[in-house]
Parts: C-alpha cells; structure tokens; sequence
C-alpha cells in the first residue's frame, strides 16, 4: 500500500464523540501536500488513527450546506 500524508490545517469541530474516545469531526486537511479540502471522518484520540471518511472541495460544501438548509 502506497504511504500518504496528512497535514490537518484547520480543525473546525466535533460533531459526535463515541464512548471510546473517538470524535467524529470537520477538519480542513492537506492530503499528500494537496489543495486543502474539507474532511469529515472519525478519529482515534490525539489523532492517532483516523477511520473512513469524506473529503469534499469548497464547491461540494457549499452544495452539501445548501442540501441540508432544505431540511
């Protein structure tokens, strides 16, 4: 499996925090010293494994944000 990096560049909040210690939240992360995108998933405490998740651009939190208004 090919090594990546990850640089967490602006951590935004919890959303949900299990009764294990892991927190579900909206970071703004740099994958691979890319273009830094939105990034919701689940992490192990001080960040040391991090679960599945979904990264989205500017454009695709703009749209999910306008989705969920209509709630």
């Amino acid at each position: 499996m090919a090594e990546f990096k990850y640089e967490i560049i602006e951590h935004l909040g919890v959303i949900s925090k299990s009764p294990k210690g892991w927190t579900k939240e909206l970071n703004k992360i740099s994958w691979n010293g890319g273009t830094p995108k939105y990034d919701i998933r689940d992490w192990a405490p001080e960040h040391a494994k991090m679960g599945k998740g979904i990264t989205l651009s500017d454009d695709e939190l703009e749209k999910l944000k306008q989705l969920l208004q209509k709630l």
